[in-house]
């Protein structure tokens, strides 16, 4: 009797592992691809923040682009043409990568997109000298392509409401246009940028009456916006855009001069 309880105890174990091995199985693919959208997304937020960090300056906060400096990665364009464009012959993402990584010495758009000075783009990968790892690099990627559903117009993100919070401060309103603009991808001002293409801005106000005979610091600094060669700092090239005059807003024009000058 005992042994035919042992048995029976057994079989029954042996039924119910196979059961619970096949119920998992059966999961697995299901478990994988939670996994791997559970991975792709936390790189899509890594790739976030980088891009924040080291290509908002030139590219726009959300991809935009910023005429006469750099394109756009975030609109058809980019993702139906830009691969043939260029004759790429791998993915859209393998070009990224490989772009991010290398840099561009030459801009393939330089009339209407010059780039950041020479090289028009500068290497990232730490592998040719620059600051970030592979998998840096790649999280980047994967975030840019994470636009394609909305530039090919496949989603259609809703409009979150937002309190309308104008800064009254002309000041406070100019540095949002000297980021959103790309100039902090060009010029220094401690403490909130570091490009290194442009004349450093830390003290501008300071020395802007001072570089031309008869002209306020007011009046050179819009000259230099509007119109960038008219005057050449000692050991800079003519690499600014030229296309401030009508991109930018009066207004924001206005509340970025005041931005400057704050900046004795």
């Amino acid at each position: 009797m005992r042994i035919q309880i042992q048995i029976f105890l057994g079989t029954l174990f042996l039924v119910a592992t196979g059961a619970i091995l096949i119920f998992v199985g059966l999961r697995e693919d299901e478990r994988m691809a939670e996994f791997e959208r559970y991975q792709k997304a936390q790189q899509i937020e890594v790739g976030a923040e980088l891009f924040e960090i080291n290509c908002r300056g030139c590219h726009g906060l959300r991809g935009e682009g910023i005429p006469g400096l750099a394109p756009p990665l975030n609109d058809r364009h980019f993702f139906t043409e830009r691969l043939a464009e260029v004759g790429w012959q791998g993915s859209l993402e393998d070009y990224i990568i490989a772009t991010v990584s290398t840099g561009r010495q030459v801009s393939t758009r330089p009339d209407k997109y010059p780039g950041a000075g020479k090289p028009a783009m500068p290497t990232w990968s730490d592998r040719f000298g620059g600051p970030l790892r592979d998998d840096q690099i790649r999280s980047i990627a994967a975030f840019i392509m994470n636009w394609e559903a909305t530039a090919l117009g496949e989603v259609a993100l809703e409009t979150l409401p937002t309190p309308e919070t104008e800064a009254a401060d002309p000041i406070t309103r100019g540095r949002a246009a000297f980021e959103t603009y790309g100039c902090v991808g060009c010029h220094t001002i401690e403490g909130i940028s570091s490009g290194a293409v442009g004349p450093n801005l830390t003290h501008i106000a300071s020395h802007a009456g001072e570089r031309k005979a008869g002209m306020t610091a007011e009046a050179y600094i819009r000259e230099s916006i509007l119109d960038p060669a008219a005057y050449l700092v000692e050991g800079y090239d003519d690499l600014m855009p030229k296309t401030f005059a009508d991109t930018i807003p009066a207004d924001e024009l206005e509340d970025l001069i005041a931005f400057l000058l704050a900046q004795e």
